[in-house]
């Protein structure tokens, strides 16, 4: 005779729910034919040719057993989505939010005015604001006599995806930096992961720690303003002001 516990009808249950949201997760990409991948905590799935920056919008406030199944089809009611990233814990529950990211900044800017606060079960509303799709990192205390060839060449041992190190001449003596670069990634999550590898003084080299953080991001213009015509009134003040500082 075998004898059920009461931990065993627990598991029972949890192997039923899985079994289940699989299934949906499966009907989900017949449907639309995208591709699931998980990895280092997170799953997205993805189409081809990446959209230009600006198209990404952050998911917030999301329960726990809010899944793919559920989140997908409310953004894509905005229009067709390049990727989907749901993050996750080791348990595979959601950390509370998520990235959806369109083919077009139009469409990313329709969604956080139409999605944010959006009810998706009763007396459950999520959040969707802007996400900065921040690229650059910020590297400090460089010794001033370190080329941009020798900083690339230290952080290429421990990180990937650098595209460039921007870097600037003292004002005094154009053979010396000015005690910090600007190091280019080719995305966002390969700049998040650089950062998390590095920070807080996680970075020692040529004899002292080098401090490693966001960079600002770039400044973005709404597409609305752009259409309107009000890109160069607005965007060369700040350009300007950029350049003043270099």
């Amino acid at each position: 005779m075998v004898i059920y516990t009461e931990e065993d009808s627990v598991l029972e249950n949890i192997r039923r729910k899985q079994a289940d949201f699989t299934k949906k997760l499966l009907a989900l990409t017949e449907k639309n034919g995208y591709q699931i991948i998980q990895t280092n905590g997170q799953r997205f799935r993805k189409k081809i040719q990446p959209p230009p920056k600006g198209c990404e919008v952050f998911i917030g406030k999301l329960h726990k057993n809010l899944y793919e199944d559920e989140l997908i089809p409310v953004f894509e009611s905005i229009g067709p989505l390049y990727k989907f990233r749901l993050m996750l814990d080791f348990t595979e529950r959601t950390r509370g939010y998520a990235f959806a990211t369109y083919f077009n900044k139009e469409d990313a800017e329709k969604a956080i005015a139409k999605l944010n606060k959006y009810e998706i079960r009763p007396r459950l509303h999520i959040g969707v604001y802007k996400s900065v799709d921040n690229c650059r990192l910020f590297l400090g205390n460089l010794p001033p006599n370190k080329t941009r060839v020798e900083v690339k060449e230290l952080l290429s041992q421990y990180v990937s995806g650098i595209v460039d190190i921007i870097m600037y001449p003292d004002y005094n003596n154009r053979e010396l930096n000015r005690g910090f670069v600007f190091v280019e990634f080719e995305d966002h999550r390969m700049a998040a992961m650089a950062r998390r590898q590095f920070a807080p003084e996680n970075l020692l080299a040529w004899g002292q720690p080098l401090y490693v953080d966001w960079a600002d991001p770039l400044p973005e213009v709404d597409s609305s303003v752009m259409a309107k015509g009000y890109f160069s009134e607005i965007l060369k003040p700040q350009l300007f002001k950029e350049s003043s500082n270099i």
